[in-house]
Order: C-alpha cells, then sequence, then structure tokens
C-alpha cells in the first residue's frame, strides 16, 4: 500500500489534479506494476481512501461526451506532507527481505537432488527470461529515460543479474555434491 500512496501522491504532485483514469493509464505507461508494488486497478480504491483521508481532494467533474462523468483529484497539503514523509521513509529502508529458498535449501533433501537441480535450473531460467525483457525494456526505453530513470532500470538490471550469479553457484554446488545436498 505504501507504494501505491507513494505513486499516487507523487503523480498528483508531478503532474497536478487528475481523474483516476488518467493515473492509471500513467502508471500503465510506465508499466509501474513490473517494478513497484503498484496493481493499476488498485488505484481507484486507493483514491477513494486517500480522499477520505484529506491526503487527495476532489477537485471537480469531468464528462466528455457519452463517456461516464470522472472524478478529478489534487493533491492537499496533508498529501505533500504525507508524500515527503513516504520518500524519507523509503530512502531511508534498508531492511533486508530473506528470500525462502534459504529455508529450502535447508529442506531439500525431502524432494531428492535431482528434483532440486531441475527446480533450481528452472528458477535460474526465468531469472535469465526476466533479465532478457528488463534489458530489451531499457532499450527501448532508453531514448525517453532521464539519468535517475536510467539508474533506476539498472538497479533492476543488477538485481536480476545478481540472481543469475547466485542461482549459478547454487547449480555448480549441487553438481560438485554428487547427489548430496
Amino acid at each position: 500500500m505504501r507504494a501505491t500512496r507513494l505513486f499516487i501522491l507523487g503523480a498528483l504532485a508531478d503532474g497536478g489534479p487528475m481523474h483516476g483514469h488518467k493515473i492509471r493509464a500513467a502508471a500503465q505507461m510506465d508499466r509501474v506494476e513490473l517494478w513497484a508494488d503498484v496493481k493499476p486497478g488498485s488505484l481507484y480504491g486507493a483514491l477513494r481512501r486517500m480522499a477520505d483521508e484529506g491526503v487527495v481532494e476532489v477537485v471537480r467533474t469531468e464528462q466528455e461526451g457519452n463517456l461516464p462523468a470522472r472524478t478529478v483529484y489534487g493533491i492537499t497539503g496533508k498529501g505533500r506532507t504525507e508524500l515527503v514523509s513516504l520518500i524519507r521513509s523509503v530512502l531511508e529502508d534498508t531492511k533486508f527481505r530473506p528470500d525462502p529458498i534459504q529455508l529450502v535449501l535447508l529442506h531439500s533433501g525431502e524432494i531428492g537432488p535431482d528434483e532440486l537441480r531441475t527446480a533450481v535450473q528452472r528458477r535460474r531460467d526465468a531469472y535469465a527470461a526476466q533479465l532478457d525483457f528488463w534489458r530489451n525494456l531499457r532499450a527501448e526505453a532508453e531514448p525517453h529515460l532521464t539519468r535517475l530513470e536510467a539508474v533506476a532500470f539498472d538497479y533492476t538490471l543488477m538485481q536480476l543479474e545478481m540472481e543469475l550469479t547466485w542461482h549459478d553457484r547454487l547449480l555448480a554446488e549441487l553438481a560438485d555434491t554428487d547427489g548430496q545436498p
């Protein structure tokens, strides 16, 4: 929820008042669901809750042609304060979030070495596919990226590269143990 609030408040702070459909379109265009825990479909409900809390406000209602009426929201002073607080909170959050794969390795004897190697290889291949996707996406976006957006892309690329490196090491360990985890 923190990422959703951050996205909405940031969009309204940067782009001025807009309706939920425009915020959702921005989320989809930026493909925010790929790199942040923001689901475009959750934006409407979040906007209504945030309006109830006073961090955004209804500015007006618009209707174009036969389209349904749309509520235009703007950020409030309270919302700007929360946006700054969220930014600072994210920047200060360095909590390590462990991956349950560590527990899987502790109990991998339950599935046997062949199944473990196959599963680890599939997992590694899935990370490789994600890395290829992100590299292609970055290449497409390159002409339009700001310097900080390019750095954000690099963050994701580096995380995926690290996953591949770790999985390659694990696969080498599994091969060297000759079936003994």
